[in-house]
C-alpha cells in the first residue's frame, strides 16, 4: 500500500500543493491557488496608499492555499486520507510578519487593518534600504565578523532591516509585536500548533549562526538602543534544522484539510534550498542552479569557508550535517525577456509567428546555428546589477563587439553566454576558497525549455549538468522533507539522504563538448578582463553614468 506526503510551495503570486507517492517520487496530484490580494505594492485593501518600493501580502491568502489546494489534491487523486503521512512547506524568503502573543498576525486585528507595517513584508519589499545601509555601515565600522558570511553586505530584503523599518516608522507596531516571524514558520505553526524557527531562514535571512547565535546585544545597541534586546524579546524560539518533525496536524487543521492528526509536520524551508534533495543532491561537490528570472545557486560543503560574494553559508541550513552555501545571479531570465521586449525587430517577430514558434524558441533555434565565437560578441550580465561575486547592485550591463552586421540571434546568444561566464566566476570563487564543485545540476522552467543554454553552461564551465526530473522541484522537495518527518516506521524515511535516493531524480544530463570548452576558454578570458575592469574599480563609468541618469531625472 502506497503512502503519500504533501508539499506546499508558497511563491510570490500563488501557492501550489503536490501530493507525492513516497515510494517513487511520483506526483499523484497538484493544485494551485492564486493569492486573492496578490502583491500589495500601492494600496492596502482599505485603500490606504503605500510608499515606493513596498511589497506587502495578506497572510489570509496563505491559509486559503491550504484550505483549497490540499482537499483538491486529495479529491483529484482519490487517495485515502489515512495514507497521507507527512506535510511540509517551502516559502519565499525573507517574507516576514509581526505576530501577537497568540501567534496571530497583527493585521488580523481590527485596530491594525489600516496599518501597513502590520502586514506581511514580502521578500521583494525594498523600502528598508535606508535601514540596510545603516546596518551595513554599523557592522563594518565595528568589524562584525558576520558580514563575511554574507558576501560583505546585508540586503534590504532580509529580516533585520525590515524590523528596523517597522521600529523607525511604526514604533507602536514594534512594541505590540510579540515575535517577528518568517511566513514559512507561521504557516507551519498554523498546521501543528508549535512555533519554531527553521535554520534555513534564520541562518540565511536573520544573521543567525548555529554556534554563535545572533549578533551580539552590543551590536544591536550600537545599531539602535531600542534594539538592544531584539533577539531575546522579539526573535525568541527554538531553531531547528530543516526536515525535523515539528509536530503533527492539529485536530482543527486536520478536519479543515480533510486529513488526520497522525500527519507529521516538518520544519519549513526556503523555496530554492528545499530543491536540492528533489534533484537527488545530498552530498558536497554538487551545485544546484535554480534558474528563473534570476538564478540561485545552492551547494553543500563539509566545512565553513569564507567565499567571495556568497549570499550566505549556514550550518544545517539546507541538509542537516552539512554547511549550505548560497550564491546567485540577479539577471538571467529577465535578461532574455528584456532583449525580446525591447530589442527584437518586427520582421523577426513576424518570422517566428509564421513558423508557429514563440520568439524565445525562435531566437534560440537561430542562435544554436552559430558556432562558438562566431558572433564576435562578449557581454557582461549585469543588467540588474551583480549579486555574486561582486555584490554590487549599481553595476550595469555591457555588450562589446557590436557592428552594423550584428544580428538579433547573435546578441541573444551573447546574453546567454554572459550568464554562463558569470556562473563560471562563481564556481572559481568557491573553488579558490576551498569549496569544490565537481558536478552541476539545474531546475526551473528554463532548464527544461532551453537546451542550447544548458549545453552552453556545460561547455563554459566544463562540467556535466543534470536536469531535475520534476518541474515542481520545490514542492517535491517540501514533500520529501514531510516524508522524512513521518519516519520509516510510518512509511516514510529516516533521513533525507535515503529519501533522495528514491524520490529525487534527474531526467537528462548535458556533457561538455571538448572543442567548445577550448573555444569558450578564450572568450571567458575576455569576459574576465571586462568583469574585473568594470566591476573591481578599474573604471567606474557604469556608476558615473547611473549617477548622471539620476541627476537628469530629477532636474
Amino acid at each position: 500500500m502506497s503512502r503519500y506526503s504533501i508539499g506546499v510551495d508558497f511563491g510570490t503570486l500563488s501557492g501550489r500543493a503536490v501530493l507525492v507517492d513516497v515510494s517513487d517520487g511520483r506526483i499523484a496530484a497538484q493544485s494551485v491557488r492564486e493569492y486573492s490580494h496578490g502583491v500589495m505594492s500601492s494600496v492596502l485593501p482599505s485603500g490606504k496608499k503605500l510608499g515606493s518600493d513596498w511589497a506587502l501580502q495578506h497572510p489570509m491568502d496563505y491559509l486559503d492555499v491550504f484550505y483549497e489546494t490540499i482537499p483538491d489534491v486529495l479529491n483529484k487523486s482519490g487517495v485515502d486520507k489515512k495514507d497521507v503521512i507527512g506535510i511540509s512547506v517551502d516559502f519565499t524568503a525573507c517574507t516576514m510578519l509581526p505576530l501577537d502573543e497568540s501567534f496571530m498576525p497583527l493585521c488580523f486585528l481590527e485596530e491594525y487593518r489600516d496599518e501597513p507595517h502590520a502586514y506581511v513584508k514580502l521578500w521583494k519589499h525594498h523600502a528598508a534600504q535606508e535601514q540596510a545601509n545603516r546596518l551595513n555601515e554599523t557592522a563594518a565600522r565595528r568589524g562584525e565578523d558576520f558580514l563575511a558570511r554574507y558576501g560583505g553586505k546585508i540586503s534590504s530584503e532580509w529580516l533585520i532591516p525590515k524590523i528596523m523599518q517597522i521600529l523607525d516608522e511604526a514604533p507602536g507596531i514594534y512594541e505590540r509585536t510579540h515575535t517577528f516571524a518568517e511566513a514559512a514558520d507561521w504557516v507551519t505553526y498554523m498546521l501543528c500548533g508549535s512555533f519554531v524557527r527553521n535554520a534555513c531562514t534564520a541562518g540565511y535571512k536573520a544573521l543567525w549562526h548555529k554556534r554563535r547565535g545572533y549578533p551580539s546585544t552590543e551590536f544591536f545597541k550600537a545599531l539602535d538602543p531600542r534594539l538592544e534586546r531584539l533577539t531575546e524579546e522579539k526573535l525568541a524560539g527554538e531553531i531547528i534544522p530543516t526536515g525535523r518533525r515539528v509536530g503533527y496536524l492539529t485536530a482543527a487543521m486536520a478536519e479543515k484539510l480533510g486529513l488526520h492528526t497522525g500527519v507529521a509536520v516538518a520544519a519549513a524551508n526556503v523555496d530554492a534550498h528545499v530543491s536540492l534533495p528533489a534533484a537527488g543532491i545530498t552530498e558536497p561537490g554538487k551545485l544546484l542552479m535554480i534558474i528563473g528570472t534570476s538564478t540561485c545557486d545552492i551547494l553543500l560543503g563539509d566545512e565553513e569557508k569564507t567565499v567571495e560574494g556568497m549570499c550566505g553559508v549556514v550550518e544545517d541550513g539546507v541538509i542537516e550535517g552539512f554547511f549550505g552555501y548560497e550564491a546567485g545571479q540577479s539577471c538571467v531570465g529577465d535578461h532574455f525577456d528584456w532583449f525580446v521586449g525591447s530589442c527584437v525587430p518586427k520582421n523577426l517577430l513576424e518570422e517566428a509567428e509564421k513558423a508557429g514558434a514563440g520568439i524565445h524558441d525562435y531566437l534560440t533555434e537561430k542562435a544554436a546555428l552559430l558556432s562558438v565565437g562566431q558572433s564576435g560578441l562578449v557581454a557582461l550580465d549585469w543588467f540588474n546589477g551583480n549579486r555574486s561575486v561582486l555584490v554590487d547592485a549599481d553595476l550595469t550591463g555591457l555588450i562589446v563587439g557590436m557592428t552594423l552586421q550584428t544580428r538579433p540571434e547573435e546578441i541573444y546568444r551573447a546574453l546567454i553566454e554572459a550568464t554562463a561566464y558569470g556562473k563560471r566566476m562563481i564556481i572559481e570563487a568557491f573553488e579558490s576558497a576551498g569549496v569544490p564543485i565537481d558536478e552541476m545540476f539545474a531546475c526551473g522552467g528554463i532548464s527544461w525549455k532551453n537546451r542550447l543554454m544548458m549545453q552552453i553552461y556545460a561547455d563554459v564551465t566544463n562540467r556535466s549538468i543534470g536536469i531535475s526530473a520534476c518541474e515542481q522541484t520545490p514542492a517535491l522537495g517540501a514533500a520529501m522533507f514531510g516524508a522524512v518527518a513521518a519516519g520509516k516506521a510510518a512509511g516514510g524515511y529516516d533521513s533525507i539522504t535515503d529519501c533522495a535516493k528514491i524520490m529525487g531524480s534527474i531526467r537528462e544530463t548535458y556533457y561538455p563538448i571538448p572543442e567548445n570548452v577550448k573555444a569558450y576558454d578564450r572568450l571567458y578570458a575576455e569576459y574576465k578582463l571586462l568583469h574585473d575592469w568594470f566591476g573591481r574599480g578599474g573604471n567606474d563609468v557604469m556608476k558615473r553614468l547611473k549617477a548622471i541618469k539620476t541627476e537628469a531625472a530629477h532636474a
